[in-house]
């Protein structure tokens, strides 16, 4: 087991996180800098989450104020941490990058300044007003190209050409069209644009959250995650697969990315697994799959969720009480496919004597749970998001006191402010350019034309028109981030489920969920190939098996639109208790379903039992528990029987 622990510290060095991150995660491909560049950017920075914090505790602007304001500090910090390509300098800004970064300042600060004057004249812009906002929207495009990437940029160009090319499209894409400086207007002097929902919501609670997440590394939560996970899981057969299970789940309720929850916590678990016998695209799959979940675990959940709040009108807290079944699921899932996995090649857990013990890790950093315990309790007591979060930075700040271990330091918390506004860079000019999508669809009515041609094109079949829109977020998620994805469907494929009799909720759920799954959906599955990057496996396989395990979350959302018991809508809670139960036992089926084993390996006829009887286990209903529980149960005992069939001719 030393020889063991000795490779894996051997094999961590070798992985350069930075440079994994930057190839993977787009967001993180910002420019290194040093001296008087680094102070200047750090100063901004730390000025800009001073400025959220303040305008959360002092009370949120008027909206264009807020988010012209926010929007300053993004194109500021943007252009100058973000080279235009990869061929240019990553150790300092040019001045092409200063002249931008500039630009975007001013026309963001140009609402701000002219609010009263803009709004007098609103829709009777002058020349002044459509230039100064064309550059904006310009600059939203080049910056989402830089940070996001060039599909986000393509897409939102799309959309404003269909406003000036409607009266030229064929069938009910045409429409009468739109000037520019109309098309300007609606996108940068209102609510509905550039300036609107996603960028709000950005503004506030979502970059409240992100700031969390960064106070709560600092206090060393990401280590206690992991000697948590180790003491729990890491005995058990294939120990260090559940620990990146569990690891990712705990992570998760922190942290709202796939790709970063799978280098953070992958660059320790990946290199383990492949110590103890794990295949490298294996290991690889169980940590993307595992972080992958991470954006659908309450209680803070990924971006899109806070969004999926404001465009239905429901508290947060009621979007994250109905992930909690599913996410459940999805990581039960995981965990008992890991399980079979390793009894199926006879994988053996760590020793104990090597392991934290339990008992210790809680005492001495279990309080570090309780900026998470006091939101959810905030959250449930019917505090707004903002509040909830602002009361976790408190907790935060002050449960790192309780040991000096894990104290934060006036400079620890500099370094978290800086982090955190940094980290919120990818989310707000994604949902600037979110919204410009958003005001293409409400200015031309393209969502609702979209919705009634996607019913018609599946006949009104609800089905089908599921299978559509999971199809469309899987590709759009090929190259938007999750949050311009769900946006995009949200806008367009949502109201069609909607128009089926699907409950509102349960039609953004599920938009809401294909577009995370895209991230270890081959072809391009970007958690799965950062995690095949570490394990250095065949990425394309990786993101098959990722697939695999995650199986969970291309079924739940069938079920729950077609159910929506599983969101606990509508439902008592002896109905949610039987769900659970029963769910459980059906994720037990699929999974022996997807790994071909149980006792021993199963057959063609045995895999299609199994998961037949756990589809039916899973779907909400007293008559499909029945039958799926019976044919579960057989399975079960034909497997048992089977297998001690087995032992004993190989005794003889």
């Amino acid at each position: 087991m030393n020889d063991d622990n000795l490779n894996n510290n051997q094999i961590k060095e070798e992985i350069n996180v930075d440079d994994i991150m930057a190839k993977f995660d787009k967001e993180s491909a910002y420019r290194r800098l040093s001296g008087k560049q680094m102070k200047f950017v750090s100063l901004i920075a730390i000025l800009f989450s001073c400025f959220q914090l303040y305008t959360s505790l002092a009370g949120i602007l008027p909206a264009q104020l807020q988010r012209s304001i926010h929007l300053a500090f993004v194109f500021l910090l943007v252009y100058l941490m973000y080279p235009a390509s990869k061929k240019m300098r990553k150790d300092r800004f040019g001045k092409l990058d200063v002249f931008l970064a500039v630009l975007g300042v001013f026309t963001a600060l140009y609402l701000t300044f002219n609010f009263e004057s803009l709004l007098l004249r609103a829709g009777d812009q002058n020349t002044l007003d459509i230039i100064i906002g064309g550059i904006a929207i310009l600059l939203v495009l080049e910056g989402s190209r830089r940070v996001v990437g060039l599909p986000i940029a393509i897409i939102a160009s799309v959309f404003l050409a269909y406003g000036v090319l409607g009266p030229y499209l064929p069938g009910f894409l045409n429409h009468r069209g739109y000037s520019v400086a109309r098309i300007v207007s609606h996108m940068y002097y209102t609510t509905e644009g550039e300036l609107g929902i996603p960028l709000g919501v950005a503004a506030t609670f979502i970059f409240l959250f992100i700031l969390l997440g960064s106070f709560l590394e600092k206090t060393g939560i990401g280590a206690f995650f992991i000697d948590l996970a180790n003491s729990v899981a890491g005995f058990a057969a294939g120990g260090p697969a559940k620990v990146a299970v569990l690891t990712s789940a705990l992570e998760g309720t922190i942290s709202g990315s796939s790709v970063a929850n799978t280098v953070g916590s992958g660059s320790f678990t990946i290199p383990l697994m492949k110590s103890l016998g794990y295949k490298p695209e294996f290991a690889a799959a169980v940590e993307a799959a595992a972080s992958t979940g991470g954006q659908i675990m309450p209680p803070i959940m990924g971006a899109a969720a806070f969004l999926m709040a404001e465009f239905i009108g429901v508290p947060y807290a009621q979007i994250a009480k109905a992930a909690i079944i599913p996410a459940l699921l999805y990581f039960t899932g995981i965990w008992i496919s890991v399980h079979l996995e390793a009894k199926k090649l006879g994988m053996k857990g760590m020793s104990k004597d090597e392991l934290p013990r339990l008992s210790k890790v809680m005492r001495e950093r279990g309080y570090l749970f309780l900026p998470l315990i006091g939101i959810v309790y905030f959250l449930v007591e019917g505090s707004t998001p903002v509040r909830a979060a602002l009361y976790g930075l408190g907790l935060a700040v002050a449960t790192s006191y309780i040991r000096k271990s894990t104290r934060l330091t006036f400079k620890n918390i500099l370094e978290a402010l800086e982090q955190g506004a940094k980290n919120a860079l990818g989310v707000s000019v994604a949902c600037a350019c979110a919204g410009i999508i958003v005001g293409t669809i409400t200015l031309t009515g393209l969502g609702l034309k979209l919705g009634n041609g996607l019913v018609s094109l599946s006949g009104g079949n609800l089905i089908l028109t599921l299978i559509f829109t999971m199809i469309t977020s899987l590709i759009l998620g090929m190259g938007a981030p999750t949050t311009a994805n769900y946006v995009i469907t949200a806008t367009i494929a949502a109201p069609a489920l909607v128009m089926l009799n699907v409950p509102v909720l349960a039609a953004h759920m599920f938009t809401f969920y294909f577009g995370i799954i895209a991230d270890i959906t081959p072809p391009v599955a970007l958690a799965a190939f950062a995690g095949s990057a570490i394990a250095k496996s065949n990425p394309l396989q990786t993101g098959i098996t990722a697939s695999k395990l995650a199986i969970a979350a291309f079924i739940i959302p069938y079920i729950f639109v077609l159910n929506p018991a599983m969101l606990m809508i509508d439902t008592t809670p002896f109905e949610v208790i039987l769900i659970i139960i029963t769910s459980i036992t059906g994720m037990f089926g699929i999974s022996a379903s997807m790994e071909g084993y149980l006792f021993t390996h199963a057959n063609k006829f045995e895999r299609i039992a199994f998961l037949v009887g756990g589809v039916l286990l899973i779907y909400p209903g007293a008559i499909t528990d029945i039958i799926g529980f019976v044919i579960i149960a057989i399975s079960f005992l034909y497997q048992k029987n089977k297998a001690n069939k087995k032992i004993d001719n190989e005794y003889i």
